[in-house]
């Protein structure tokens, strides 16, 4: 939702203005945000300077990103992975390869994580493997109750409001910035529950929406979006 883009980085160009809103807020202000990621990886992994790459045999973005996967400093920082997979179906086909979402205990930490020595140390495999990428943060609306696992999760990421409410099924989430993207503002993020894939409908690239479906291989999702301190 806010403009401010300003500076770029390898795979998105930053929005300083709403990174400036996480470090500064508050602690009474403050609190747990759910950090939203579409992403897109390279064919084959660019390691910038040969830094941290994995001698001389070529690995794909994929597999460097999963060589990223900074699972024990999310752990260290009280941070939750609250949903990863790879996607299955899309509006437009082949703009994205997996989702994921982490939900930060405080915005403070989600950029106070950035100057870790531990995560910089991983993070040249995210520099080398991913082609673009999209992350906003993200806050449940109310009204949301136990949301049961299922084998996929449909993610619409639209730049409007929508009619769309919290049920057994869906979760329905209000974007509060977007960190690093493409310079489009979004407003809000419906993400559906089902046991099969469900049809999508085609989208032209670079428009008002995006559609994905993903398979769930981690899904904690249902159960933090009713948490404490959610």
């Amino acid at each position: 939702m806010r403009g401010g883009y300003c500076g770029c980085m390898r795979y998105g160009t930053v929005n300083f203005e709403y990174a400036a809103d996480l470090a500064g807020r508050e602690p009474a202000a403050d609190g747990p945000i759910f950090m939203v990621n579409f992403m897109k990886y390279r064919a084959v992994a660019d390691y910038v300077r040969g830094e941290g790459a994995p001698g001389s045999a070529e690995i794909s973005g994929m597999e460097a990103d999963d060589k990223y996967a900074p699972t024990e400093v999310l752990a260290d920082i009280g941070a939750d992975v609250a949903f990863f997979g790879r996607i299955v179906a899309q509006g437009d086909d082949a703009e994205w390869d997996r989702m994921g979402i982490v939900r930060y205990p405080t915005r403070r930490s989600f950029i106070e994580m950035q100057s870790r020595r531990d995560f910089k140390e991983k993070h040249v495999h995210k520099e080398a493997g991913m082609d673009y990428t999209i992350v906003c943060g993200a806050l449940p609306v109310p009204g949301h109750g136990t949301i049961e696992r299922q084998g996929y999760v449909t993610f619409r990421l639209v730049a409007g409001p929508t009619e769309a409410q919290p049920s057994a099924t869906q979760a329905v989430l209000a974007i509060e910035g977007t960190i690093l993207g493409d310079g489009r503002s979004w407003n809000q993020l419906v993400m559906t529950w089902s046991d099969d894939v469900p049809a999508v409908p085609g989208l032209s690239r670079g428009g008002d929406q995006m559609v994905v479906v993903a398979h769930a291989e981690i899904d904690r999702m249902g159960k933090l979006l009713t948490s404490p301190g959610t």
